[in-house]
């Protein structure tokens, strides 16, 4: 007899952890965080044209403190880390003079399926009102100390824990000329053959006051894309038809980051747009080179503080000083990143080749492929206007195809997930190319 049982999941996308298991987030330190920004402060400017030799002033100075970071935190553990620089020459309309680029890497290789791979970044580089000066202050407390200090901290902590798959700590340069460290992170995660899972980017994430003076500590907002910048014109004709405009990697790595607000002490607000309104983060470039990725940022920006000349004005203040961090906020978004992070690299990889049938049926079948390291798998459901996913029945790690009776595939949409032994779960994954984690291959000629 086909049953019509729906069975009612939390809007959580993942097992709670026991209270026997250890919650890295926990660690994280408000204070380690103060003495980052405070030191990145401290260079003056981190323009990406600006000093490089300097041991005090500068990019380049910057840049060398933040791998000295990594470098101790790598010792601590054993050498765990295995820290780079990646560099590369860019020229264009912020970037006049031909100017080498540099990112600075952790990387945290996975004890069991370390071609899988999990991304932390932000942007080390600061600008002021004009973004060719490569000489006056610019102190980036906020853009982007913040992140740089946050994925400073996730990798202070997350080094002293051993995951299945490879995590990296990015600091990206450049953003601020035309997202080049970005452009450059996709070229190295290609070049390596990277099975990119996620990019968590963190861009202004440490202010909880905005421009008006609304104030809010408990919020914070993931943007995400919507169709994938890599669609083909006949995946998007399937998914006009079908749906999936709401389903892209990005959509789904966000409700995964989304269930982890309450670890940190936050509410997690889902923006369904890449980026801000006519702005961009180095996501961007993450995206259009096919990697599932998202960009964190604060609920309430203040934009005194954004590319501001340092200045006062009819008695108001300008300039991304330090004193515009709350770092207890800044804090909290830390421990979502991290939250996330460990949830992520210690979960299976994502189901791949899913794929759904159904029509003129009243029954609806997925099949995927066999995951390694899975223990079962989670079938998600959910209204076409739901944001969130909300109906599961689970399925053994035998089987890799389900047929849901009475569940008509008109009037739902599907995803799977694959579980771990201990519980941890993927995130899900919407059938066919509009929800597929895997990065499109070019066309051969």
């Amino acid at each position: 007899m086909k049953s019509h049982l729906f069975l009612l999941a939390a809007i959580s996308l993942a097992a709670p952890l026991t209270a026997s298991e250890k919650r890295p987030e926990r660690e994280v330190s408000a204070a380690q965080l103060r003495g980052s920004v405070e030191k990145l402060v401290s260079f003056g400017t981190r323009h990406t044209m600006s000093d490089t030799t300097s041991e005090t002033r500068g990019i380049g100075a910057a840049r060398r403190w933040a791998q000295g970071q990594f470098d101790q935190f790598s010792q601590s553990c054993g050498g765990c880390l295995a820290v780079e620089t990646v560099g590369k020459t860019f020229e264009g309309r912020r970037l006049p003079t031909p100017t080498e680029v540099v990112n600075v890497m952790a990387v945290q290789r996975g004890t069991q399926d370390p071609e899988r791979v999990i991304i932390i970044s932000a942007h080390i580089d600061s600008r002021n009102s004009d973004p060719l000066d490569a000489v006056g202050e610019a102190p980036g407390a906020n853009d982007d100390g913040s992140g740089t200090a946050a994925v400073i901290e996730a990798a202070r902590v997350l080094s002293a824990y051993r995951f299945p798959a490879t995590i990296v700590y990015a600091l990206l340069s450049g953003e601020e000329q035309g997202l080049y460290g970005g452009k450059l992170l996709a070229e190295t995660a290609i070049a390596r053959a990277w099975k990119v899972e996620a990019v968590l980017n963190n861009d202004i994430v440490g202010n909880s006051t905005g421009s008006s003076g609304a104030k809010d500590d408990r919020t914070v907002r993931v943007f995400s894309e919507g169709t994938r910048a890599t669609e083909t014109p006949e995946q998007a004709n399937s998914r006009r038809y079908n749906g999936g405009e709401v389903d892209s990697p990005a959509r789904n790595l966000a409700r995964f980051v989304a269930a982890r607000g309450k670890s940190a002490g936050l509410n997690v607000e889902m923006i369904y747009r890449t980026d801000r309104y006519g702005r961009g983060g180095d996501q961007v470039r993450m995206l259009e080179a096919g990697f599932p990725a998202v960009r964190i940022t604060e609920r309430q920006e203040n934009y005194d503080r954004q590319h501001q000349n340092l200045r006062t004005e009819d008695g108001r203040v300008y300039g991304d000083t330090i004193d515009g961090v709350d770092f207890n906020y800044l804090g909290k978004v830390t421990r979502l990143n991290v939250a996330t992070l460990a949830a992520l690299a210690r979960a299976p990889g994502v189901p791949a080749g899913l794929t759904i049938a159904g029509a003129v049926s009243p029954d609806t079948t997925l099949k995927w492929q066999p995951v390694p390291g899975a223990a079962g798998y989670r079938v998600w459901w959910r209204k076409t206007i739901s944001p969130v996913w909300e109906y599961r029945r689970d399925v053994p790690q035998s089987a890799t195809e389900i047929t849901l009776e009475g569940i008509d595939i008109d009037s739902w949409f599907f995803g799977v997930a694959a579980v771990g032994t201990d519980g941890a779960e993927s995130p899900v994954v919407f059938p066919g190319p509009a929800g597929d984690f895997t990065r499109p291959q070019p066309p051969q000629p």
